[in-house]
């Protein structure tokens, strides 16, 4: 080998070339997903511009700029939903536009492997994912949750209306109390009238068994316990018991135990955890909860994959042709995983499957199928 041979040779594995070559791909691939975002971005507000226009500031006579205000509240956590897309469709002007410049040819020609290109931008997008999960989730669910209470006071919507039943339950690992009321004694919170109170053990698998029923003319909720006026206590084994004032345990919140159910997309990511366990102590269904958990877990793969895809399908050189249907294929692969998504979603959501896997199967096998599109563009 003669001395030419050995300096091209080294100058392939020079760390600063490769560094440089890195830094520009992910600066491309950063300003499509930019231009992408944006795209996204516009489309959401205007939709949802719209909608609140037609039903909620219909209905409330709101002005414009507090629609505006709503506007810009609701929208992040619907841009979330449709993060992946933007990756796709970042990836593949990004790439195509190596393309066409005949830049892909010339890292092909001095020996660049696919995967030293497309490495950059699938961690640049798997890092955005955890920035996502740890940051803007939190956000946009605390925008959702500001959004949604306002859509309730523009509505006139009030939770504990004086006239309308109201259902609680509460509980821990040895008993589970179903309260009703007949409705609030006073506008105060946990102050109400007509209140029923069944308490029932629950045995090591999980099983009720009834043991009594409080009957009291008011019950007021204060922190650790209820308190009750002209109680009748009523077990299987006794006879009925008058008090005048009861006082029964109790685990809720006086300052929630009155709020309507949170929805999933007001919840951020650093409550869920802490929100499953509060309900499976009291005996609430937790799927929707752990499905979003596993869903936000599983964000910076699915954004990886997604920007694989778009790589893979814009790989092939322009000379030979195809490039378009391969573009489109693509785009359509990325509504195929978004419907997947969904689908999953919903199986989960029914306990078709377990949470865990309705969570975690569409960004895995979106993964999957990038690696193997890329190991048989790269290798055949």
């Amino acid at each position: 080998m003669n001395r030419a041979a050995i300096l091209s040779w080294l100058s392939y594995f020079n760390p600063w070339r490769g560094s440089r070559l890195e830094t520009y791909i992910l600066q491309t691939c950063i300003a499509m997903f930019s231009s992408a975002l944006l795209v996204v971005s516009a489309l959401i507000l205007l939709i949802n511009y719209v909608e609140i226009s037609r039903s909620v500031a219909a209905r409330a006579d709101l002005g414009g700029l507090e629609v505006l205000l709503m506007l810009f509240q609701r929208s992040p956590s619907a841009i979330l939903i449709l993060l992946p897309f933007a990756f796709l469709f970042g990836a593949l002007f990004a790439f195509v536009n190596l393309n066409r410049r005949s830049e892909l040819i010339a890292m092909r020609a001095a020996g660049v492997s696919a995967w030293r290109f497309v490495l950059p931008a699938t961690l640049s997008a798997f890092a955005f994912g955890i920035l996502t999960i740890g940051v803007l989730n939190p956000v946009a669910s605390h925008l959702q949750d500001v959004y949604e209470r306002k859509v309730q006071t523009a509505e006139a919507f009030t939770p504990t209306d004086p006239t309308q039943s109201i259902y609680l339950r509460q509980g821990d690992g040895n008993q589970q109390v179903v309260i009703r009321a007949d409705g609030q004694a006073s506008p105060q919170l946990g102050h109400l009238r007509g209140v029923t109170f069944w308490i029932y053990t629950t045995d090591r698998r999980g099983a009720p068994s009834f043991i009594e029923r409080v009957d009291a003319r008011e019950a007021t909720l204060r922190p650790g316990a209820w308190q009750l006026k002209d109680a009748y206590e009523y077990t299987l084994d006794k006879p009925a018991q008058f008090y005048n004032v009861l006082t029964l345990s109790s685990n809720l919140d006086p300052q929630k135990a009155f709020k309507r159910y949170a929805s999933t997309q007001s919840v951020p990511f650093w409550r869920l955890p802490g929100l499953i366990r509060q309900n499976q102590v009291s005996g609430f269904s937790t799927t929707s909860y752990e499905l979003k958990l596993h869903q936000l877990l599983s964000t910076p793969l699915m954004f990886a994959a997604m920007t694989a895809l778009g790589a893979v399908f814009s790989l092939r050189l322009m000379r030979l042709g195809g490039l378009t249907v391969l573009v489109t294929s693509g785009v359509s692969l990325g509504f195929v995983i978004f419907f997947v998504n969904q689908l999953f979603a919903s199986m989960g959501k029914a306990d078709v499957i377990p949470a865990a896997l309705a969570g975690w199967s569409p960004a895995v096998l979106a993964m999957l199928g990038a690696m193997t599109l890329l190991v048989y563009t790269e290798d055949g």
